[in-house]
């Protein structure tokens, strides 16, 4: 059976609600004949990378798709690119707070996703789904995230795809700040991360 891993983030930042790990939860069990399984990481360089390619390791899915907020975006945006290079301008849930440092010292500038980020957001499109491809997944923890998981996806032998989708505010996280800022309801989040998967599936 194919297998699907897909993961959502801890609350960070003063937030009491994280809509990555929200959405992610509510998924499914098995989308297009496939096995999801699901796991929250923590906000944390280094040790949430970590724990996706141990899970990586021990599942061996075929789709990993991490999943983070990006506040401020009003879309579902499928990254292209991670970047080998921390600097965080708050510090991460550990603390920690990394200024222009390498993810991995010596490893490649950068690594490409391998899900395929244009079909997933036509199909996002198509479904009335805001939607539209990233070309920064930032320099914090989700950059960090997406670096690691494609690192090591790199190194293994067994053939699995990898991607990063970055989901805005929920409503009600939206409703304690400015008035302008843009939000996405759960169900349209959780509607749009299955179609995402499907598109993948579909490859």
């Amino acid at each position: 059976m194919t297998r699907i891993l897909v993961t959502g983030f801890q609350p960070f930042g003063g937030q009491q609600t994280n809509p990555s790990w929200e959405a992610v939860r509510r998924l499914p069990q098995c989308i297009s004949g496939a096995e999801v399984t699901k796991l929250q990481i923590p906000v944390a360089f280094g040790r949430a990378g970590d724990a996706v390619c141990q899970t990586i390791d021990q599942q061996r899915p075929d789709v990993v798709l991490c999943v983070g907020q990006a506040g401020g975006r009003a879309q579902l945006t499928p990254e292209f690119v991670a970047i080998n290079h921390a600097d965080a301008r708050i510090p991460d849930n550990d603390g920690q707070q990394p200024h222009r440092q390498p993810i991995v010292p010596g490893g490649p500038d950068a690594h490409f996703a391998t899900v395929p980020v244009y079909r997933m957001v036509d199909a996002l499109r198509q479904a009335s789904i805001p939607a539209s491809v990233s070309y920064s997944a930032g320099t914090y923890v989700c950059n960090d995230v997406m670096y690691r998981m494609l690192h090591h996806l790199a190194q293994e032998t067994h053939p699995a795809v990898g991607g990063f989708v970055h989901v805005p505010f929920l409503p009600e996280q939206a409703a304690q700040m400015r008035p302008d800022t843009p939000s996405m309801s759960l169900d349209l989040m959780v509607r749009g991360l299955e179609i995402a998967l499907e598109a993948t599936l579909r490859g």
